[in-house]
């Protein structure tokens, strides 16, 4: 069995993170899909899956390297919200929070010389740095709209038909992406 290492407990951590930030977004969809607002939903139900299939990859590469694996409970989640702008607020404060705990891992990878590890977070870096513009300029559409959210649901509508959906460098997800 491996040497546990700190890069391995933040990567142990961070799986309760990314379960936590897709119940979160599960959360987002459900409080979207009650206000008829199916495509803001439909981008947090699929923002749910991504997390967890981000947790899902962490599960596997732990496994790879013969880590012991714990799967987690989650972590507290808000279901009630005053607008839209407050549901992309949030949403953007936990991408952002995920950034800062990638780059925890990395470096710790980085400075126990596990470049194994280090290269695996790789992906994860760059796919944060997409998130948190795609957030950003989500809550950009929503402040532009005021209370027309008939607008940021054409935003959304218009920004799917360039949309792509799988993402064939991402790491291997146990159980396989669903």
């Amino acid at each position: 069995m491996a040497k546990t290492r700190k890069f391995a407990e933040l990567l142990q951590t961070q799986i309760s993170h990314e379960f936590t930030a897709a119940q979160q977004y599960i959360a987002l969809a459900v409080w979207l899909d009650a206000r008829d607002l199916p495509r803001l939903a439909k981008r947090f139900y699929r923002q749910a899956i991504e997390e967890r299939n981000h947790a899902l990859a962490m599960v596997r590469y732990l496994l790879d390297r013969d880590h012991p694996v714990a799967i987690p409970g989650t972590g507290d989640v808000r279901n009630d919200f005053s607008s839209v702008h407050e549901v992309i607020e949030l949403a953007l404060a936990q991408e952002r929070a995920v950034t800062t705990d990638i780059e925890a891992m990395a470096q710790a990878a980085r400075a126990e010389e596990d470049y194994l590890g280090e290269q695996f977070m790789g992906w994860f870096l760059k796919e944060q740095v997409e998130e948190v513009a795609q957030m950003t300029t989500l809550l950009t559409v929503v402040e532009r709209a005021g209370d027309n959210l008939f607008e940021v649901e054409n935003h959304l509508y218009r920004e799917s038909a360039t949309e792509v959906e799988d993402t064939p460098d991402m790491p291997p997800v146990a159980g396989g992406k669903l």
